[in-house]
């Protein structure tokens, strides 16, 4: 196992610098490296610094207050992506473990020592990307963070039926409603309810379409969060669901709505696989449909030159409308985006039969914009167990393969950065991409998937001697997103019995990495415990021996899991406390690898292993995220508290398994079947 001895030395001088600067409110200065933090309401998701100034470039991270008490590594609860030397200002900040209570946050701007963009403080045990330092001290500023919600919203067209709120980030569950003016002119706050939205999880919701019941004029609308105090998932405001709040006011914006008959749309160039292409927004004021056409529209071929239409879209303003197209385009080309009216009100596209074009000024209401037929990626943030990620939607115009880079790609490390690639793609659209790092990622990063060709055509990855990038406008095309990794672990299958080793594992706020046997996925959740590592640090530990309490008398399944030190003893009470202290880490569902233990004394249990390894395929046939439904059954919102005072669910939300395979195994069915016996367990080990 090792350990950075600069991490220690780290510790000891940040914490001096910061009993030395206690009681300074305001930024501090080094070189002109400062940052400043404003008090302000989060939806528990997100942070945003004011102002950052990186000399040589690097992060801004946000630690918690128990840097204060020394725990410089597992006091980090979120960094921005790399910042280029300068100023930079309103940086958000994704916080790795969302926060549902009030908390004094640090923000610390960091260095980029290895020049590789990638935030590694944590997972390098402090070895790398230090703080800037000013006279000995971090350079740092402080505030308090409400742990609420944030809502925005934009001007806009409104046919009087629906509005849309262009972001919402919310703490806790609840719904985003719509008060007319009478809010703000009579402080009406029943009577001036429009709308409300459907039911939103905790999270960052974009473009949320509220619908209205009652109608509205040109007026200025404030959309406001509120919380879904009683849990049923209808909003019961004034009996229940109050707004959430921050400073003792409700947490709103405004947004000038102007009701018009007239349509618009927008249509950028854009780069497209050729299958589909996507209109950046469309405001249908009777709702209809968004039509492509190609350049044969110029020569009056209306029909012909229709290649591609939208689902039917309601009335009111649509943003990201993806169309896809009838037949693919085999070259770049011009497409004009077109709004059309359901003129029969069937919701199906019938044009020239029906279905007529909204017009303006005389004539249609268009936009074009050069679509070059290369190819598409989009990828969400997310959280990952760092051995998996998921590619929303890739369009290829030839077939290939969906690369994920790390950041130092752009440090000019093109080859370097790849830490794995899908498998062959067929030309079209795929949703869902799976793809399986071979370089696990430690570290919450900004991670980028890249759409490369299949150059040789053997449907093998086999980048940089054959299959390069697709390329648009000079560039390859790619995506980035924020990917959380709070712990990672990898195991390989291995001989022994009385100890088992665990080739690496991440904690981000230290704690234990525990070895279950295969009855996990029986759901015996404590009984299949074997053994616990001895409290480990934050930051990455390899080859950790874990010496088993009950050793394998027969061939079998070891899996490695991170466990929390929930309670801040550094001792490993998940069993003795029934689930209620030192749970596992999760992303989307409990961090977990699997491998095979092999006890045989006589060379090798060739059938035992056979079973082994069968067993431990299975993942490959089984599809993610629909082994969960018994923890969809018992959601609860029960949370155990971190040493950093944020809060973690092990309930029924972990509506994805996490199955992070072994080094030399191919997949991890074992686990996937226990994810929801998991959450479900300790469900019931916390109503006890």
């Amino acid at each position: 196992m090792s350990r950075s001895i600069l991490a220690v030395a780290l510790a000891l001088v940040t914490l001096c610098s910061l009993v030395a600067g206690a009681g300074v409110a305001g930024a501090q200065q080094s070189n002109s490296a400062t940052v400043s933090l404003s008090a302000q309401p989060s939806g528990g998701h997100t942070v945003t610094v004011d102002s950052v100034t990186l000399p040589d470039g690097g992060f801004v991270t946000l630690h918690d207050a128990s840097l204060n008490d020394g725990a410089v590594l597992a006091s980090v609860v979120g960094s921005s992506a790399y910042l280029e030397p300068g100023t930079h200002e309103n940086v958000t900040v994704r916080l790795d473990d969302p926060i549902s209570e009030d908390t004094t946050l640090v923000a610390m701007p960091h260095r980029d020592t290895n020049g590789n963009r990638i935030y590694e403080f944590v997972s390098a045990g402090g070895a790398a990307d230090g703080p800037y330092t000013a006279d000995g001290s971090a350079v740092v500023d402080s505030a308090e963070v409400t742990a609420s919600a944030t809502i925005s919203a934009s001007a806009q067209r409104s046919s009087g039926e629906s509005v849309v709120v262009d972001r919402v980030e919310l703490s806790a569950p609840g719904f985003v409603v719509v008060h007319d003016q009478s809010l703000l002119d009579e402080g009406d706050a029943v009577g001036s309810v429009a709308g409300v939205s459907d039911y939103l999880e905790p999270g960052v919701h974009e473009n949320v379409r509220v619908a209205l019941d009652t109608s509205i004029e040109n007026e200025t609308v404030v959309p406001m969060a509120h919380r879904d105090t009683n849990g049923n998932e209808q909003y019961d405001f004034p009996d229940a669901d109050g707004p959430f709040t921050a400073d003792g006011s409700a947490v709103v914006d405004t947004a000038a709505v102007t009701i018009s008959s007239t349509s618009t749309v927008s249509f950028p160039a854009q780069s497209s696989g050729g299958n589909t292409a996507v209109v950046d927004s469309a405001y249908l004021p009777d709702g209809g449909f968004v039509v492509l056409h190609d350049s044969r529209l110029a020569d009056g071929q209306a029909v012909e030159s229709v290649v591609g239409s939208s689902a039917y879209l309601e009335p009111g303003l649509h943003r990201n409308v993806v169309v896809t197209l009838d037949d693919p385009l085999d070259a770049d080309e011009e497409l004009t985006a077109m709004t059309h009216r359901d003129t029969d009100d069937d919701q199906m596209y019938e044009f020239p039969d029906a279905d007529g074009s909204y017009t303006a000024d005389g004539g249609a209401v268009v936009d074009a914009g050069d679509v070059a037929v290369s190819a598409s990626v989009d990828m969400a943030a997310q959280a990952s167990d760092g051995h998996t990620v998921t590619v929303d939607r890739v369009d290829l115009n030839e077939g290939g393969f969906v690369v994920v880079h790390d950041a130092s790609l752009f440090a000019g490390q093109v080859e370097g950065s790849v830490l794995g690639a899908s498998a062959y793609l067929e030309p079209g659209v795929h949703e869902d991409v799976q793809v399986t790092l071979d370089t696990p990622a430690n570290e919450s990063q900004v991670l980028v998937p890249m759409a490369h060709r299949d150059t040789d055509g053997d449907e093998m990855y086999e980048f940089p001697e054959a299959d390069g990038p697709y390329t648009a406008d000079g560039g390859a095309v790619v995506d980035s997103a924020d990917v959380t990794v709070t712990a990672s672990a990898t195991i390989s299958d291995q001989s022994g019995g009385e100890t088992v080793v665990v080739d690496s594992v991440t904690l981000a706020d230290g704690g234990f990495v525990t070895v279950h046997d295969g009855s996990l996925q029986d759901g015996d959740v404590f009984e299949s415990v074997r053994g616990t590592s001895a409290y480990l640090g934050p930051g990455t530990h390899t080859d950790v021996e874990v010496t088993l309490d009950e050793p394998y008398e027969e061939s079998g399944t070891a899996i490695a899991m991170p466990h929390r030190d929930t309670d801040g003893d550094e001792r490993y009470d998940f069993v003795t406390s029934s689930g209620a202290d030192d749970g596992p880490y999760t992303a989307n569902g409990p961090v977990v690898a699997a491998a095979g233990v092999n006890v045989s004394t006589d060379g090798m249990d060739s059938e035992s292993s056979d079973e082994m390894n069968t067993e431990t395929e299975m993942a490959d046939e089984t599809e993610m995220g629909t082994e969960t439904e018994m923890a969809d059954e018992t959601e609860t919102t029960d949370e155990t508290e971190t040493t950093d005072g944020t809060e973690t669910e092990m309930d029924g939300e972990t509506d994805e398994p996490t199955g992070t395979s072994s080094t030399s195994l191919p997949g991890f069915g074992v686990v996937v079947a226990l994810v929801a016996l998991l959450a479900a367990a300790l469900v019931v080990a916390r109503q006890r």
